[in-house]
């Protein structure tokens, strides 16, 4: 007979005590064996008589029983579990993905395993170790630059587990992955602050190491060269490398300061990411500059802080929710196709970036100087 389920519940002898399929059985007047056949929801259920699943469900629920979930897992060994791997908690870039997780998991029925690597490469993989201990059916990871190195993933499909990646591609094709079109959001921002009439923009560059940086500066410079607009090498900064996730406030800030130290006119600034650009919003309204009305400034991400800000910041959205909630669609797609014993070829998705424009941009004031 199939292993028994328990709840504990009151019973007449005032003892808190556990219902099992037996107590289901005596009092639905149905045999053990039926009962768990239905409330296991057996392959043979389906001869069961309608009239008979509703009478032993129904006495079941009367009674306050629940299925054990360890003694289901023993004998299907399914964990309806995923292990979500995030770099930083504190970054406000994971917040609305995993939110985007947490519900499309909720409405599967799945139970999400959070996992925060705080950014060290020893924690990830410590972390990956348990997840695989605790029989997570799917893996998503919250990626950065953090885990370019590391091909613990692409050894994944050897176990049939299925996984995926948000804000990174791994190489190979083991792993699937969600990103944003940075390459077009890049040219939304400068395209943006170009038919407001700005021609002398400064620029906050993303990491280097950071997947993002490189094609949002692609789009940044094909949008120039398409429209004649010349870019300042004296107005190009870029950010360091950092496993401190409040850098890009700290840079932006800095790295303002050090371009009005230049002298050097400039009616925009575009900064690499959300809290790059609130920095650099902090440094002009130190200085004496306002914003937008002698400098218009341009994040990317639409971080929850991004509308609250004064003045609310114009930035390039990523859809972050959608992310995660397409990550857990691509997961669960390999889960069911490893159920049916069917092919499922890995996906690679880029998701278009919307421009969201506040307060913090105007049209260009005219002045007659260039520097």
């Amino acid at each position: 007979m199939a292993a028994e389920a328990v709840i504990p519940v009151k019973r007449q002898s005032g003892k808190n005590q556990a219902v099992t399929m037996r107590d289901v059985a005596q009092a639905s007047g149905f045999s053990p064996a039926t009962v768990s056949i239905v409330l296991n929801n057996a392959p043979l259920a389906r001869y069961i008589a309608p009239t008979t699943k509703k009478r032993i469900e129904e006495v079941a629920k009367k009674l306050g029983y629940r299925p054990n979930i360890m003694a289901r897992f023993l004998r299907s060994r399914r964990s309806h579990s995923v292990g979500v791997m995030f770099f930083d908690i504190t970054d406000p870039f994971c917040t609305p993905v995993l939110r985007g997780i947490e519900n499309a998991l909720y409405q599967s029925s799945y139970v999400p395993i959070f996992a925060d690597a705080h950014n060290q490469k020893n924690r990830f993989e410590r972390y990956l170790e348990m997840l695989l201990e605790h029989h997570v059916e799917a893996l998503i990871v919250v990626a950065n630059w953090l885990f370019v190195d590391i091909h613990l993933l692409a050894d994944l499909s050897k176990r049939n587990i299925t996984a995926a990646t948000i804000g990174w591609e791994m190489p190979g094709d083991s792993v699937s992955s969600v990103m944003v079109d940075n390459e077009a959001g890049g040219r939304l921002a400068l395209e943006h602050l170009h038919q407001l009439g700005h021609r002398k923009i400064a620029f906050i560059r993303g990491p280097k190491m950071l997947i993002d940086s490189a094609p949002r500066w692609k789009g940044i410079q094909k949008f120039a060269h398409s429209s004649g607009l010349e870019i300042d090498p004296a107005l190009v900064l870029q950010l360091p490398d950092s496993f401190d996730p409040n850098s890009g406030f700290e840079g932006g800030y800095r790295f303002t300061e050090e371009l009005l130290q230049k002298k050097k006119r400039f009616t925009a600034l575009m900064a690499f990411d959300d809290l790059t650009a609130l920095g650099a919003i902090r440094a002009l309204t130190r200085a004496g500059v306002k914003v937008p009305e002698h400098c218009s400034v341009v994040g990317f991400d639409d971080v929850p802080l991004s509308s609250l800000a004064a003045p609310s910041l114009t930035t390039v959205r990523q859809p972050l929710e959608a992310m995660g909630n397409l990550a857990v669609n691509i997961v669960m797609e390999g889960v069911n196709a490893g159920l049916e014993k069917r092919d499922w070829n890995i996906s690679q998705h880029k998701m278009n970036p919307e421009l969201v424009i506040r307060d913090s941009t105007r049209a260009a004031a005219l002045t007659g100087s260039d520097d």
